[in-house]
């Protein structure tokens, strides 16, 4: 009973759906099919032992999971959550013993974000790692050696180092006698490039077989570039131990015929060869009264280049530490285009006046970009856990004068 013209529409509606669900099927499935033949854009490709692993950089957030043994020997994994793969180098000082004596921080009137939590492999201390400590060689004592290899990919532009060992290193833990070694390497000047290996467990004879392939580096460019490593042993419960670091300007390496394979002796580590970061003004002050902490981040100066461009695109990110335990957390605007910029933003946080003595406030100079993951470029602690004798004066100078605004420049620690 239908008419020719209703009849006509609805077969014409029908054939229009049709076409359109094939159309849509069959784009998705092709877009699914290029995901899985593209490579992604990594600036480099980490080889582990002949298997491929896309790339972990020092500030990824990638989460691993913990393996730990019982008496029995057994392996289990760890419950109490992940662990960031650059756990050892940012965060906080202390153990799960520590945390345990510090009830007071539910009387803060912030709210704790237990997401933030920091494990007790952390520590906030600029560097990250230890520069003495009772059991860090001495002068006299041999560092031992470290064996890698330089090779050159000139179709892909890409420079590929493999770290291989480390023969003779000192024993950093006094109670099993051994050390557990990881080592960290940078592309200088520019520090665009850093990466690390794993943790390898009770061995003074570490054998990594790594290798590093970093991309986007014109053979022109080698002879301007020095391989910085540096050699560290885990520490569960404080900060890693520095063992030594490795300088390997490629101005006297040439790879261009093949791979190079070099053995250089690890030597104390030299603090003043790390080129300045920079310098941060911040103001803070302290309400008795009113029990608020005014933190005022006004501005940096003389950062490094981060961009192609010579230039930077710098944000700050203000984190209030109490005790181990991250609290609070803001950060400015990104200032485009500039060495010196200039941010102006204050933050305001409810502290009471009893928990002043342990709580930290650390200032994070980060690099906008849009392509590729955010770079921080320096750190600065006050409060409990600075780490510079200027850092501790602004604090105290703080505390003992209530109400009125302190403002000091300090020069940026390397993240």
């Amino acid at each position: 009973d239908v008419s020719p013209v209703v009849a006509g529409l609805i077969g014409a509606t029908v054939l229009v759906v049709s076409v359109s669900v094939t159309v849509f099927v069959w784009t998705c499935c092709h877009q699914q099919a290029e995901k899985k033949h593209k490579t992604p854009p990594y600036k480099f490709i980490h080889m582990l032992k002949g298997i491929s692993i896309y790339p972990e950089t020092l500030s990824n957030k990638k989460k691993i999971n913990r393996v730990r043994r019982d008496k029995n020997g057994t392996a289990k994994e760890a419950t109490r959550g992940n662990l960031l793969v650059d756990a050892a180098e940012s965060g906080l000082v202390g153990s799960d013993k520590a945390l345990a004596s510090t009830p007071r921080v539910d009387q803060l009137p912030i709210k704790v974000d237990y997401g933030d939590e920091l494990s007790p492999d952390q520590s906030l201390t600029p560097g990250g790692s230890k520069t003495s400590s009772p059991s860090s060689p001495g002068d006299d004592v041999m560092l031992g050696d470290l064996t890698f290899s330089v090779d050159y990919n000139f179709p892909k532009k890409a420079l590929v180092v493999t770290i291989q060992e480390a023969h003779g290193l000192p024993v950093m833990d006094e109670h099993t006698q051994s050390s557990d070694p990881y080592i960290k390497m940078t592309i200088l000047p520019d520090k665009r490039h850093r990466v690390k290996t794993r943790v390898l467990r009770k061995t003074l004879e570490p054998v990594f077989d790594e290798t590093f392939t970093f991309y986007g580096i014109p053979y022109s460019q080698l002879q301007d570039l020095v391989l910085h490593f540096l050699v560290l042993s885990f520490d569960r419960f404080s900060r890693d131990d520095v063992i030594g670091e490795v300088m390997v300007p490629l101005a006297g390496v040439d790879p261009s015929t093949g791979k190079v394979q070099l053995t250089r002796e690890i030597l104390k580590r030299n603090i003043q060869k790390c080129i300045s970061r920079g310098e941060l003004q911040v103001s803070l002050s302290y309400q008795p009264v009113a029990q608020r902490m005014t933190v005022v981040v006004l501005k940096a100066r003389h950062l490094p280049k981060m961009d192609i461009t010579g230039l930077s695109d710098p944000y700050v990110k203000v984190n209030v530490y109490y005790g181990r335990k991250r609290i609070a957390k803001k950060k400015t605007h990104v200032k485009k285009c500039t060495l010196n910029p200039v941010f102006n933003e204050s933050f305001i946080y409810d502290i009471p006046a009893d928990l002043l003595p342990d709580i930290s406030i650390e200032f994070l100079v980060i690099d906008f970009d849009r392509t590729t993951k955010n770079e921080v470029v320096g750190r600065l602690i006050l409060g409990a856990h600075s780490g510079s004798a200027a850092g501790a004066e602004h604090w105290r100078e703080v505390c003992d004068s209530p109400r009125k605004a302190v403002a000091k420049w300090h020069s940026l620690s390397e993240y």
